[in-house]
């Protein structure tokens, strides 16, 4: 299939909001045939080519079956933007496929805790949960870390190729992981490229974040050890919630993902995964969002094989949390492929973190074949979020 121009996908998209809806089918026929003429391409357009397919027949069933040209027009770029959500599938530099059917408990959680579903409404919506609540035998209040799934995945899934339910349990530590529906994305990604779910207390930001502050309310969490990491859109969206939400999170994780305000709609979604984006992303959320004093402190993993998501995404996002980072050797470096780079603060502790995996496409560093986009081979990425969560505890207001 020949690659798609990233002007030809804007074409498209004006063309279904303008009502043109046989001139947006050609177009897509044209080009997915490989009739039009080409101009410069990106590899994430290229990447995406036939994630086009389903906008094609979508399109085209709302023209042969005579849906009303002012409805199609408006669910016609809604699919378009759906079909972005697919970072994690068909894409190259995936370590493994999606996994068929539901993973085994015992590749989920340990038995010695409980793995329970729940769900959280607002006016923002509902969303469902799963929660892995430690066994007893620590005294006292304990840590959360909220897990943002990536596209395709279900909670089940992203913990059974993270393995943080066992992380966690041997640290006593809550593990909540929101799930998106299809109904809010075709692909169960999370929004992170949509303003209206970019900002505080609207969208998918307060749902994330009612469902955090419900587990708090359910169970004896410390709130200044609550900590939010995702993977791709998940890690995108918990780049969003560590802004939006300086307030909740002590710390941020983001595998694979993009900075917050990487991206406002589809076109520059698109350049923003390709490595296109503004050299520095602007100015942080401004919307409704606590002031603070510095950044929330981060840790960043990602492939510099990764042709999903470029990995000069994973520089935007240090780059966002206001860090200049330095590289340094490590003690024991046959454990791994990958060069770290750290900025510490005045007592040596390390506040920005960035993990480069050599040769690593767009999978979770050191995760389980239990579970889908994971890179066995490791570093463990789950072990050392986890390490740098804990070294991190939000000062009280």
């Amino acid at each position: 299939m020949k690659p798609i121009n990233l002007r030809d996908i804007t074409e498209a998209t004006q063309l279904t909001r303008g009502g043109r809806l046989n001139e947006a089918v050609a177009l897509i026929q044209s080009v997915l045939r490989g009739g039009r003429p080409s101009g410069p391409e990106t590899t994430a357009a290229a990447d995406a080519a036939i994630l086009l397919q389903p906008l094609e027949l979508t399109v085209v069933d709302a023209v042969m079956t005579n849906v009303d040209k002012a409805t199609a027009a408006t669910a016609a770029p809604a699919a378009l933007l759906g079909i972005l959500g697919r970072l994690d599938t068909g894409l190259p530099g995936l370590r493994s496929l999606p996994r068929r059917g539901t993973p085994a408990s015992a590749d989920v959680a340990p038995a010695a805790g409980n793995y329970i579903a729940g769900s959280f409404t607002s006016a923002a919506g509902t969303r469902a949960y799963k929660l892995y609540v430690p066994s007893g035998g620590i005294d006292g209040p304990r840590p959360l870390i909220v897990m943002l799934h990536g596209c395709t995945q279900s909670a089940d899934d992203f913990a059974a190729g993270t393995r943080m339910n066992f992380a966690a349990e041997e640290h006593g530590c809550f593990v909540v992981y929101p799930e998106q529906p299809l109904a809010a994305n075709a692909q169960r990604c999370w929004n992170w490229f949509k303003p209206s779910d970019q900002q505080r207390d609207l969208g998918e930001p307060a749902l994330i974040a009612g469902i955090t502050r419900q587990v708090v309310s359910d169970y004896n969490i410390d709130a200044q050890r609550i900590y939010i990491a995702g993977l791709s859109a998940g890690g995108a969206a918990a780049a969003v919630m560590g802004e939006a939400y300086p307030d909740l999170y002590a710390a941020v994780g983001v595998h694979s993902g993009l900075a917050c305000g990487a991206a406002r709609d589809l076109p520059s979604a698109f350049a923003a995964m390709n490595g296109n984006g503004p050299a520095r992303v602007g100015t942080r959320v401004a919307t409704r969002v606590v002031p603070t004093s510095h950044a929330v402190p981060t840790i960043v993993f990602h492939g510099d094989r990764d042709t999903t998501v470029h990995p000069r995404n994973g520089a935007e996002v240090i780059a966002r949390a206001g860090g200049e980072v330095q590289t340094e050797p490590e003690a024991q470096p046959t454990l791994g492929r990958f060069t770290r780079s750290i900025r510490r603060d005045s007592t040596g502790r390390s506040i920005v973190e960035l993990w480069e995996i050599h040769g690593a496409g767009h999978a979770w560093s050191g995760g389980s074949a239990a579970g889908s986009f994971t890179d066995p081979s490791g570093p463990d990425a789950t072990r050392e979020m986890l390490r740098f969560f804990l070294e991190h505890a939000r000062q009280s207001a």
